[in-house]
């Protein structure tokens, strides 16, 4: 149930992605948001109790309704493994600004293109170059392919039902809201840190794959000898293994707000051009079968062990 489960959903959110329109996760933003202004006085302990009165709910949900419909019947289970997935994943919340901007900059439309990257960012974009331009988009991409596609398919393949998915995706979104505050900002410590905790070992995992369906050995070199100078080193992981399987240069510094951002060098390859946009989707796509291929090896020794 579990690789059918993930391919339908795959399959479901190509055909109808929900991206910005996804009202479950509106929800619980609101209902976060609510549960912060109830309960932040400032305290760690306050903020541990903020996320169980978040998670509890969405968690018990999820495995509840799995369990109650699986009793019922198993096809009734299936369908809501594939709605709480379709719910969660978001192949195409990326995907679709990928096609959009290295549309527009094959065109020659380089406006077009950075007000697409700037709306997917959140970042100036104005007095970017063509290639500072691929180079954001494939950094963004990465990143979140990782975290709509990746670090969702291991939760949910690694707990029962759905409630790895739903544990991983919410547990994100309250570390990115609360977790990302000024370091003596208590209340979203334990947001910030279930989030890192949750992490460490996918983003691993898909550093390992990205190494594995493109250039292994200067993936490898990179992560090893790039990540840390990263801000953050989950992120630095990714995109080290990732510029050394594309085989091109990340990080760097970038033109913003009439001044020079300055950003670490990743990878050892040749410098981003609209190209290697193409090849990024490429690389996201061989990892998704790539992990697909390995679910569907370990359900088979499951079924005849």
């Amino acid at each position: 149930m579990t690789l059918i489960s993930l391919i339908a959903a795959l399959v479901l959110e190509q055909f109808r992605p929900l991206g910005n329109r996804n009202r479950v996760l509106l929800l619980f933003i609101r209902y976060a948001n609510h549960l912060e202004r109830t309960l932040n006085a400032g305290y760690n302990r306050h903020g541990v109790l903020a996320w169980l009165a978040a998670m509890l709910p969405v968690l018990l949900l999820a495995g509840g309704g799995f369990y109650l419909l699986c009793a019922i019947s198993p096809v009734l289970g299936f369908v809501w493994n594939v709605l709480v997935l379709y719910l969660t994943m978001g192949f195409r919340h990326f995907s679709s600004y990928f096609s959009e901007i290295s549309l527009a900059l094959n065109d020659g439309q380089e406006l077009e293109a950075k007000q697409a990257l700037a709306s997917w960012t959140n970042q100036p974009t104005a007095e970017l170059s063509i290639g500072e331009v691929s180079r954001l988009a494939i950094e963004q991409g990465v990143v979140d392919s990782y975290r709509h596609v990746f670090g969702t398919m291991f939760w949910f393949v690694l707990l029962p039902g759905p409630t790895g998915a739903v544990l991983y995706r919410f547990t994100q979104l309250l570390a990115q809201k609360w977790g990302g505050r000024a370091a003596d900002d208590l209340f979203g410590r334990f947001a910030g840190r279930a989030g890192e905790w949750l992490d460490w070992l996918p983003v691993r995992l898909t550093a390992a794959s990205f190494a594995v369906m493109g250039d292994f050995e200067d993936a490898v070199y990179c992560w090893r000898s790039q990540a840390r100078t990263w801000g953050n080193y989950a992120t630095g992981i990714l995109l080290a293994s990732a510029a050394g399987a594309l085989g091109v240069k990340l990080g760097d510094p970038l033109r913003q707000n009439y001044t020079i951002n300055f950003r670490p060098e990743l990878g050892v390859g040749d410098e981003a051009d609209p190209q290697y946009l193409k090849s990024a989707v490429g690389l996201v796509w061989r990892t998704v079968l790539l992990w697909l291929f390995v679910i569907l090896l370990i359900s088979v020794v499951s079924l005849f062990g």
